[in-house]
């Protein structure tokens, strides 16, 4: 097949094209369709994590209902091993203290709180998991590490931090200051809050409001 004169110059034109920038073009083509692989790759990864852990919690959650706190430890326990980047292992965490708890062993619930507060620092649900720890540490007669536990509360759970600094601080002997931390707790919660009456009876026990 013959070419004009015009033909043949654009198609020596596109071959020195080609040979200047044809190996950036297929770099970048590869790069650009193995990131997306590996986009596509890591999405399907995420949701079988997800889906894998959500079997898990739920075995978990039905061993809590049942008290079987050996099936509670063992969900849990592979939560935290083999997905513990899913927000089911959080949840899983504090589903198993409470079963624990409730069950008398303190010494388990308070590691898998101590699990969720030391790795899910930034996770919403660690200040929750603060809260029920300083509450383990209460009930162990550990008044400093409980109340350490209560030294920053999370925007949002100032009244019931207080109100937790208050019941240790009166188990400690400190009347005066647990009347304050009672007080403060008082001040913060909102009008309509059940757990303002609950707080009113404490401060009324030891003789009304807070000087």
């Amino acid at each position: 097949m013959s070419y004009d004169l015009e033909e043949q110059e654009q198609i020596e034109a596109l071959k020195a094209w080609w040979a200047k920038y044809g190996n950036f073009l297929l770099t970048v083509v590869t790069v650009v369709l193995l990131a997306f692989a590996s986009w596509q790759g890591w999405n399907w990864y995420q949701r079988h994590q997800s889906g894998q852990a959500s079997g898990y919690f739920e075995a978990l959650q039905g061993a809590a209902a049942q008290g079987n706190l050996n099936q509670v430890s063992a969900a849990s326990a592979t939560l935290r091993d083999d997905y513990a980047k899913t927000a089911y292992a959080t949840r899983g965490a504090l589903v198993a203290a409470q079963a624990q708890a409730a069950g008398g062993d303190l010494e388990q619930a308070q590691a898998e709180l101590e699990w969720v507060v030391r790795e899910r620092a930034s996770d919403p649900l660690a200040a929750v998991a603060r809260l029920r720890l300083a509450g383990v540490l209460l009930d162990q007669q550990q008044y400093d590490a409980a109340l350490a536990q209560l030294s920053a509360p999370t925007a949002g759970y100032e009244s019931l931090y207080a109100d937790r600094r208050g019941d240790i601080l009166y188990l400690q002997g400190n009347t005066e200051q647990a009347k304050q931390a009672w007080q403060q707790a008082l001040d913060l919660f909102e009008s309509g809050n059940p757990l303002r009456s609950v707080v009113q009876l404490k401060l009324d026990a030891l003789g009304g409001s807070a000087a």
